[in-house]
């Protein structure tokens, strides 16, 4: 794990990138987790709820939050996950680069995408985090910039791996 340049390497207690795995796929081969629909479980407990590109705006609708009288545009996120017991909603947007692309440019957009999703998220008085899920590709030098960007608007970045202690998730016992 490493967030904003520094962390461990404890990959059985978060979310690993591997360029095809969701959030849901996750959670669902860890102990003690179970995913039912949208809804996410641990021992039995309804902890938290899952959204990806669409269906969280079925979660504003659950919310009576008409998005066209708050934004223009929708927003289409990789992964989502409303944690109950945090209040908030983690939006994680996953960037995965092996050539150089556009993928670079993007990176600088995560305030006013969190500013879009808090805006949305207001009136259900909920709170927002962004963050991105990055291939090692980004280790690179050349993005020391623009990470400490991300880092200053308040948003957040983990390379390979999010910790499910970061999104206020129950961690996983671990067989011994």
């Amino acid at each position: 794990m490493i967030k904003s340049g520094i962390g461990g390497t404890n990959t059985k207690t978060g979310l690993a990138f591997e360029g095809k795995t969701d959030l849901v796929t996750y959670l669902t081969v860890q102990p003690g987790y179970a995913i039912d629909g949208n809804n996410v479980y641990f021992d039995g407990e309804l902890v938290a709820r899952t959204f990806k590109k669409h269906g969280f705006y079925k979660f504003l609708e659950e919310l009576q939050i008409d998005w066209k009288q708050i934004i223009s545009k929708k927003l289409l996120p990789d992964d989502s996950i409303f944690v109950i017991i945090k209040n908030t909603l983690f939006v994680i947007e996953s960037k995965f680069q092996q050539v150089e692309g556009s993928v670079d440019e993007k990176l600088q957009t995560c305030d006013f995408k969190k500013k879009q999703y808090q805006k949305l998220l207001f009136r259900a008085n909920i709170e927002v985090e962004y963050i991105y899920l990055l291939s090692d590709w980004f280790r690179k030098p050349k993005y020391k910039d623009v990470l400490d960007y991300i880092i200053s608007v308040g948003c957040h970045f983990y390379f390979e791996y999010i910790p499910l202690s970061q999104l206020g998730l129950p961690i996983p016992r671990v067989a011994e």
